[in-house]
């Protein structure tokens, strides 16, 4: 069975989607982090974002693995690394790119194939995984999913205002909405979680219960 969590940045589907997988059983699959990686890679060898094409063919040459709680690229555990700020900043070039878009939700449904996963990221219940199972989006206010994100950064040891970092999510969300490619919508089929005032476990126990409803077996 494949369950899919869709949404804006900051609306807690990382944390949400591997709580979920954990009390499931399923396996999880942070398909940002993937995006996330390669944008790392690219910086490391200071390719040129002009370069669309020297980016495809950096990204289908990384070896990046997926665990519950890990990133691990070219051998290295870039878990935390991957998350910083300029990362970020950087990471839309990958997603625009069609070409590496294609290669990693490639990657993507081969990992879930004949298996029992919870998916996150943008495009999973439209363009992944059009047929799962359970289509989840998860949303939250621009406030709250702003003061969120302050609170990553801070954990990170980064510094910014909430002016700033509702700045740059209100920039990110047009440019989310506006893609060509992966484009963040909602699918027909999801059905909307706001998580404004509910607590990590209240909104999994809300997912828990929607799979439910689908028939999920484990």
């Amino acid at each position: 069975m494949i369950v899919t969590i869709d949404g804006p940045a900051g609306a807690g589907k990382s944390t949400v989607a591997r709580a979920l997988a954990r009390r499931l059983g399923f396996r999880y699959l942070d398909t940002g982090a993937m995006y996330r990686a390669v944008a790392l890679g690219a910086m490391r060898r200071k390719l040129d974002w002009q370069r669309p094409e020297e980016l495809a063919q950096l990204a289908e040459r990384l070896q990046i693995e997926l665990s519950e709680d890990r990133v691990v690229l070219d051998g290295e555990d870039v878990s935390e690394a991957i998350r910083s700020q300029e990362v970020t900043l950087k990471t839309r070039h990958v997603a625009d790119n069609i070409r590496v878009r294609g290669y990693l939700v490639g990657l993507q449904q081969a990992i879930a194939e004949g298996g029992n996963v919870v998916s996150e990221g943008r495009d999973q219940g439209t363009v992944a995984f059009p047929e799962a199972e359970c289509k989840v989006y998860l949303t939250a206010s621009p406030e709250e999913r702003a003061r969120r994100r302050l609170r990553d950064l801070a954990a990170q040891g980064e510094s910014a205002t909430q002016a700033e970092v509702l700045a740059a999510q209100t920039k990110r969300d047009q440019r989310d909405s506006s893609r060509e490619v992966g484009q963040l919508v909602r699918a027909a089929d999801a059905v909307e979680v706001c998580t404004d005032g509910m607590s990590i476990d209240e909104v999994v126990d809300h997912l828990v219960s929607l799979v439910g409803g689908r028939g999920a077996g484990h």
